[in-house]
């Protein structure tokens, strides 16, 4: 009787819990973040590690900064031919595409093995080719997939499972570094990211093509549409601001951390830690957040960066780093679904009635990578050295300057209260 009970309260505790049918995921919101959680496990032990295989090999800080400004430099171009391709024929093509490509370099980066930094440019260069498609087709993918109703769901629930899929990556790939001699073992985890790059590409074969008659690509008037669409464009200027500082952290922590630690497991143990913390607060956001609190959210998650860039000025030592990245690991998962759930519901907004969806996750690429290659160029020309101590207050200063996304960003209600105050007044 007594665990009939038990099973009775558990079952009255799930119902109570149970969404409302709008914010559930469909069938193709479901694969689609299978396959985006296999591209996270592979790119989570490459990924991650690349830029230490290139730090290992060359010592230099200046290669790791250039090889990703050149990555972000090419992707909006990228974006913009991914964008064109996924209106002429499919989205899918596009993502399809982006996840082959990503595989080959991954293969190409095998067989260069330590000849890799002799050709970082070029290297480089298709790197950010494949990025740029795989991104466009899965950005676009995101908005088709989900609905204004379960939208933020479907991100918190993306940011969970792709950063589930990343607990695992860091630790495998840092435990099979460690146990093998030389550089062997970098080459082991770009094989084994390359099989799930394979995998993810033949599951995206489970979400079908979209028959459109909507086949023009109105990239050359979005110009005129950011003229028109004040909101929109501050919105874009939004993930500029943003882009400054995420520039730095997607290269920056690891070789950091390796340089506290000096050995690549206990880095990737370590970024099994930060994952996880990510993770529970990507599900605190999915069962939480409210779409109307859009900049409260920004601004706690800009104050727990800022605090943390400001303990690296104390020094770049194991105990500020850490620290660091506990509260980045926390804080950015907020602002980036935030931020990425209010673009959305904007492209709803703009002309043509979703029409314009594709050119507009092209537009916001570029203004992102437009922000990621000026704070990385302002890193390679000020703090090339990791010993510099400029190096952390480039990062602090970024960090702060991303309080601007408070005054970026604003919900339609709020502002039309504000008008109607001024009306008064």
């Amino acid at each position: 009787m007594r665990l009939r009970h038990a099973l009775l309260s558990v079952k009255n505790m799930i119902k109570r819990e149970a969404l409302p049918p709008e914010r559930r995921l469909g069938k193709d919101a479901v694969t689609a973040l299978v396959i985006h959680s296999c591209f996270q496990f592979g790119a989570s032990m490459s990924g991650l590690f690349l830029n230490l295989y290139l730090w290992r090999l060359t010592q230099d800080l200046a290669v790791n900064a250039l090889y990703n400004l050149i990555v972000f430099a090419i992707t909006p171009i990228a974006f913009a031919a991914g964008g064109w391709i996924a209106k002429k024929r499919d989205r899918m093509v596009t993502y399809r595409i982006g996840i082959v490509m990503i595989a080959l370099f991954y293969l190409m980066v095998i067989i260069a093995q330590e000849q890799v930094p002799n050709f970082y440019i070029w290297f480089a260069l298709f790197n950010g080719i494949a990025a740029g498609f795989y991104w466009t087709g899965y950005l676009v993918l995101q908005y088709d997939v989900s609905t204004d109703a379960n939208r933020i769901r479907f991100l918190a629930m993306n940011m969970v499972m792709f950063n589930s899929a990343g607990l695992a990556g860091p630790a495998l790939a840092g435990f099979v570094i460690q146990r093998n001699d030389g550089l062997q073992g970098y080459v082991i985890i770009f094989t084994l990211a390359f099989i799930m790059f394979v995998i993810a590409a033949l599951i995206s074969f489970r979400i079908p093509m979209v028959k459109s008659h909507h086949k023009a690509y109105y990239l050359k008037f979005m110009g005129l549409v950011m003229h028109r669409n004040r909101r929109w464009l501050k919105a874009l200027y939004s993930f500029f601001v943003l882009g400054l500082f995420q520039g730095l952290m997607l290269f920056l922590p690891n070789i950091m951390l390796f340089q506290a630690v000096g050995r690549e497991d206990w880095v990737g143990y370590l970024g099994v830690f930060f994952s996880s913390l990510t993770v529970a607060t990507g599900y605190v956001i999915s069962r939480k957040a409210q779409k109307e609190n859009v900049r409260q959210y920004v601004f706690l998650s800009t104050t727990g960066v800022v605090i943390g860039a400001g303990l690296l000025l104390f020094g770049v030592e194991l105990w500020s780093v850490v620290l660091f990245m506990i509260l980045f690991s926390i804080c950015n998962p907020l602002a980036i679904n935030t931020l990425t759930s209010y673009y959305y519901r904007l492209i709803g907004s703009l002309p043509l009635k979703g029409q314009l969806r594709i050119e507009s996750v092209v537009m916001r690429e570029l203004f992102l990578n437009v922000g990621r290659v000026l704070s990385i160029a302002l890193l390679v020309l000020f703090a090339s050295d990791l010993e510099s101590s400029i190096m952390p207050v480039i990062l602090f200063v970024m960090a702060v300057l991303q309080y601007l996304l408070v005054l970026l960003i604003k919900e339609k209600g709020a502002e039309q209260q504000t008008e109607r105050g001024k009306d008064r007044s």
